[in-house]
């Protein structure tokens, strides 16, 4: 085959056939960003208006003024209170999902600094699959262990805290009759290994990052090896841990099958005690959706993902700014 004559007119060619091809990647990762944003925006479009009737019927702030959920109270004649308040699954999804992150990012720091940085070569990379693999069991897996595995392992403490530290705030006293597992604390348990893996591979990834000469030098003037992560390792990757937990709440607030299955699914109102059974915005859609017969009911369980839509933005927006303000601090 004779090569093409390197002459004038053959690059312009050449050239031009580039150019086409860049404008053409240039427009097709332009509209993949864009069809993020038609997603969120459609999702976004279609919860208000499936929720409208029930925003119009009771108004659109009145669903947060109560924490009692009474489908079975409403009626279609006149408008009354809204018997379908909200309060509640709100503390039950602020509430399972701090214990998560209370519970998941120490854990998933330490793991990702021993696979990191104390680790021998030869168990780093099984013991990094191994924590992968908890990402890939289903859901639902997690919420037969923490039936039948976790809440019998977890009763007598809770029974002993109940006894001992009745008293004490978000503690007890749990609600009148014994306690019998299924409550905030497992599912926050159950959320905190969920979480897990995502937190340990974003952190693993970060500190791996951190420049060797900096680890290098803190141990060249003396340090020990905690001393070291604590002072080059640590606050080098600030931003990316707090970004680590952002993304790990953000998975633990939207959570369904698992959670439902262990917290016992307490609408009525709210459980001051963390092993009292609750209920959360997602488990309530979950449990209720094909159940709903009464007026408004439909609309208000779509209230509820509106505003975990809501909740799930304002996570992210403010974890997005901590990222960034950490980051400018670090610099």
């Amino acid at each position: 085959m004779t090569p093409l004559a390197d002459t004038p007119a053959t690059r312009r060619r050449v050239r031009a056939r580039w150019r086409d091809t860049d404008t053409v990647f240039r427009y097709a990762v332009r509209a993949a960003a864009a069809l993020v944003v038609v997603v969120l925006v459609a999702t976004a479009v279609f919860l208000v208006a499936q929720a409208w009737p029930a925003l119009r019927h009771y108004g659109i702030l009145s669903f947060l003024s109560s924490d009692r959920w009474a489908p079975s109270e409403a009626t279609t004649t006149a408008r009354h209170p809204n018997p379908y308040g909200i309060v509640q699954f709100v503390y039950g999804t602020a509430v399972t999902s701090l214990i998560a992150m209370v519970l998941a990012v120490p854990v998933a720091v330490a793991v990702s600094l021993y696979l990191t940085e104390v680790a021998p070569g030869w168990l780093r990379k099984p013991l990094s699959g191994l924590v992968d693999l908890l990402a890939a069991i289903p859901s639902v897996v997690y919420g037969f262990w923490g039936i039948f595995a976790l809440i019998p392992a977890v009763r007598p403490a809770g029974v002993w805290l109940s006894r001992t530290l009745g008293s004490a705030p978000g503690i007890g006293p749990v609600f009148a009759g014994p306690f019998f597992g299924v409550s905030y604390l497992v599912a926050g348990l159950v959320l905190a290994i969920m979480i897990l893996p995502i937190i340990t591979a974003i952190c693993r990834e970060v500190f791996a990052t951190v420049p060797t000469a900096d680890k290098e030098s803190a141990l060249a003037l003396g340090a020990t090896r905690w001393e070291m992560l604590r002072m080059a390792v640590l606050p080098r990757s600030r931003s990316g841990i707090t970004g680590a937990a952002v993304l790990g709440l953000g998975r633990a607030v939207g959570e369904t099958i698992a959670v439902t299955m262990v917290i016992g699914n307490s609408v009525l109102s709210i459980t001051k005690s963390i092993l009292g059974p609750g209920a959360t915005m997602s488990s309530v859609i979950a449990n209720e959706f094909t159940e709903s017969t009464e007026p408004f009911h439909l609309q208000s369980l779509m209230v509820v993902g509106a505003w975990l839509l809501v909740i799930a933005l304002i996570v992210n927006t403010v974890g997005k700014l901590i990222v960034r303000r950490t980051g400018e601090d670090i610099a």
